[in-house]
């Protein structure tokens, strides 16, 4: 399974933005954007659902059990 961290980045980078470009057009301050793709764990939910958006998709709550399918 792709880390949140390393999706960011790819698709950024397969858009060809920075991520000062990226945190512009996404809507979140730099820091954010540094913060996700560093792989950080202490990130605002809200914040990172802005963020992937932007590729369509969103994060929420998995079942363990449906993790290990």
């Amino acid at each position: 399974m792709k880390r949140v961290s390393e999706f960011v980045k790819e698709r950024r980078k397969e858009v060809n933005l920075t991520q000062e470009e990226f945190a512009e057009r996404s809507g979140v301050a730099l820091t954010v954007v540094r913060k996700i793709e560093q792989g950080k764990t202490n990130l605002n939910m809200d914040k990172v659902n802005h963020v992937l958006k932007m590729f369509g998709h969103e994060l929420g709550p998995v079942k363990c059990k449906d993790l290990s399918e």
